[in-house]
């Protein structure tokens, strides 16, 4: 259990702040730079500047607090996550991982203690991508894989576009967002899967984040009326697709014991009862902690788009527009995660890899880097029915603390 962490406190503020956005289903709706988005936004930089943290947003709207070192020349620890959701999305996801690190601040406040080296805690936008894709962008510019003016000229379903709309919430800020001097990064998260509650482990040590490609895919055929149209002269684009979605289900099963395929996304035209859909648009996403193994399912998926298109005798479209690769963290923070988690939980850990991206993906690429995982209940998030136990949140928490405090004091 906790040594220091002040678990009615974070409660408190954990409830208080899931307020904002709340849905009847008890869970949040605060997609990127929404009204509500703008409104957790305000609510951290008063919590932060209550803390006494330094509060700075930058030009993709990352907002970070500083909390002042004995030697302000080093390079800071950065921690932290997101406060974005889901669209109905659950009210552990990125939002555990900030205010978990607001109360390390706050524990630190309360004990008196200076640390070495400054601490920033950070709450990066966009992460989730649900309203402006690509996801992690906020930490992506700040990582320098996108540019700031492609992040801004993203647009929403109803062509809004990321850089309007961050003006709009007033969190456009001054601060360049680029990549600088950090000393590790360590992010606080729920799993988001179900290894850990299975296992009845309290702490996840995350070694690193699966490798994962999205794809975009149609078929285009012919539309025709749904009675006098014999089955032999149809060119159904909705058939062909179907045997995709079957194929990746194949593929994710029998191609590597890690490697998970979804087809998530599905629009037909023009999506008629009556009528023969003449054009579906569909998104693929398989991931592998093997980078090999997804180099390989996207090839196969091709192939399979390929044969279906012949079968059905329709055209097909196939577009890679994204690929990560596996991403192992640094031995230094996975083993500065490992020591704090003996020391709050004894052996109710495991080592374990994400299946999910986050921002930890990118700052990997900058400085040294890791994640601690708490259980998600039944391996459920992004939906409302999102959960955690408190005791779970508070360990994961104080092994947050640990974990700082050590390469704080370097």
């Amino acid at each position: 259990m906790s040594d220091a962490i002040d678990g009615t406190r974070l409660r408190e503020r954990f409830d208080d702040f899931n307020e904002i956005g709340a849905t009847e289903r008890g869970g949040v709706n605060r997609p990127s730079l929404s009204a509500a988005n703008r409104e957790a936004r305000d609510r951290l930089v008063e919590w932060f500047e209550a803390a006494g943290l330094e509060v700075t947003v930058d030009e993709m709207g990352n907002l970070f607090g500083r909390r002042a070192g004995a030697d302000e020349s080093l390079a800071p620890v950065l921690f932290g996550s997101h406060v974005d959701s889901q669209y109905n999305g659950g009210r552990y996801d990125g939002v555990l991982g900030v205010l978990g690190a607001l109360e390390v601040v706050e524990s630190l406040n309360d004990e008196g203690l200076e640390t070495e080296r400054p601490l920033e805690v950070v709450a990066w936008s966009n992460e989730e991508g649900v309203r402006f894709q690509p996801d992690m962008l906020g930490s992506g510019v700040f990582a320098g894989v996108f540019d700031v003016e492609y992040a801004y000229d993203r647009t929403d379903k109803d062509g809004n576009r990321f850089g309007d709309e961050l003006e709009g919430i007033g969190y456009r800020g001054e601060q360049p967002c680029e990549p600088r001097d950090l000393h590790c990064y360590f992010e606080l998260h729920v799993e988001q899967g179900p290894y850990l509650d299975e296992a009845g482990l309290s702490i996840g040590v995350v070694e690193g984040v699966y490798g994962f490609s999205w794809m975009n895919a149609a078929f285009e055929g012919s539309a025709d009326h749904a009675g006098p149209t014999p089955m032999h002269l149809r060119h159904d684009a909705l058939v062909a697709t179907s045997d995709v979605v079957q194929a990746v289900r194949r593929i994710a099963g029998t191609e590597g014991e890690d490697l998970v395929g979804t087809v998530g996304s599905i629009d037909a035209h023009p999506n008629s009862i009556n009528v023969i859909p003449e054009r579906v648009e569909f998104t693929v996403d398989v991931r592998s902690y093997d980078n090999a193994v997804v180099e390989a399912a996207v090839e196969r998926i091709r192939e399979e788009i390929e044969w279906a298109a012949e079968r059905e005798d329709v055209t097909w479209e196939f577009e890679e527009i994204m690929r990560i690769d596996a991403d192992p963290f640094a031995d230094e923070c996975v083993e500065t995660v490992e020591r704090a988690a003996q020391a709050v939980v004894g052996e109710d850990f495991r080592r374990i890899v994400s299946g999910a991206g986050h921002d930890a993906n990118y700052l990997n690429t900058l400085c040294p880097t890791s994640m601690i995982f708490v259980p998600s209940v039944d391996g459920i998030s992004h939906v409302e029915e999102e959960f955690t136990e408190w005791a779970d949140v508070v360990d994961g928490v104080e092994v947050l603390r640990r974990a700082v405090l050590e390469k704080a004091n370097e």
